[in-house]
């Protein structure tokens, strides 16, 4: 059995929203060493504030600054911090009420071991340094033995200068991927310069990549079959939006990406079309891979010279 694959992935992002008032004071807030609060229609101050009650579904709007003290209600405690987390060293994730409020609020708390965290214990935020108006600008909560802390006062207009208008939080994901068998020996076969798929032993079809089972049949494919390096456009897009700043993502725009069915295959794979201006590629332009320095990858396809091919060779593979 060939060796099966495995590697680090990373998925990462930056997702972008835009905050409406209620979280656009509450984060403006946390700037100026502020913390605010929404009051439901029946009394109730929820920390961290939403626009509309939980409960009733209610719009609300009315914001209270409340203390940057609290009580832990609950707690677990972090042995091994990962990236982006709010400290570097082991620590307490822990929801705290804050004085003024009715709900909890999730974030670190800086202590010396779970043997220091207990649920009632007092506590207080621990401001950053510096500040733009984001949760991290509470650094994390510190133990806490003195007097409860007491707000400017019970209401505020939730008006700052310089009011926060939207946020850029970065997404990221880590995690090992294997590809399984099929798909391990297609990838060994791309350093090769080959591209390889498999038949199913029912319909016979040639699937590229493999799956290690036909979508269509429900039975186990074994065979491999190698395909191209020649192929045929049968669909594509034209792409306008820049996707990325990286070494394999700064393409200029706009570019084509095509479904390219390789010659003995049954399904279309898809790839980027190169070496021709984008508003002539067409459907039935045939191509050939143009591999990455090193063979590892096709990283890109283009014409390879060939008339044409006719629409009833692809017509089933659109």
């Amino acid at each position: 059995m060939p060796e099966v694959l495995k590697a680090p992935l990373v998925v990462e992002f930056p997702f972008t929203r835009s905050l409406g008032p209620v979280q656009s004071a509450f984060l403006t807030g946390l700037r100026e060493r502020v913390v605010l609060g929404v009051r439901t229609g029946d009394g109730r101050t929820l920390v961290p504030p939403v626009e509309y009650d939980p409960v009733t579904a209610e719009e609300i709007r009315e914001l209270v600054e409340v203390a940057p003290t609290g009580t832990v209600t609950t707690w677990a405690w972090n042995h091994a911090p990962r990236r982006g987390q709010p400290l570097d060293t082991p620590f307490a994730w822990v929801l705290v009420r804050l004085d003024g409020a009715d709900t909890g609020l999730l974030h670190a708390l800086d202590a010396p071991g779970p043997d220091a965290v207990r649920t009632g214990m007092r506590v207080r935020v621990r401001w950053a340094e510096e500040r733009s108006g984001a949760i991290t600008d509470i650094a994390c909560f510190e133990p806490y033995d003195g007097d409860p802390g007491q707000p400017t006062g019970p209401a505020h207009d939730g008006r700052f200068d310089d009011m926060v208008t939207g946020i850029v939080a970065p997404a990221r994901l880590d995690y090992v991927y294997s590809p399984g068998r099929a798909q391990s020996a297609y990838i060994s076969a791309l350093s090769e310069r080959r591209t390889v798929g498999e038949r199913c032993p029912s319909c016979r079809k040639v699937y590229v990549p493999p799956r290690g089972a036909c979508p269509t049949c429900g039975v186990a494919t074994s065979e491999q079959v190698e395909v191209g390096p020649g192929g045929t456009v049968t669909t594509y897009c034209i792409v306008n939006i820049k996707a990325g700043h990286t070494a394999n993502l700064d393409i200029e725009v706009p570019y084509v990406y095509a479904h390219i069915a390789l010659d003995g295959a049954d399904l279309a794979l898809h790839g980027r079309i190169g070496g021709i201006p984008y508003d002539q590629v067409r459907m039935g332009l045939r191509v050939e891979p143009v591999w990455t320095e090193g063979g590892r990858y096709p990283d890109h396809y283009r014409p390879n010279g060939e008339p044409d091919a006719d629409y009833e060779m692809y017509k089933e593979l659109l």
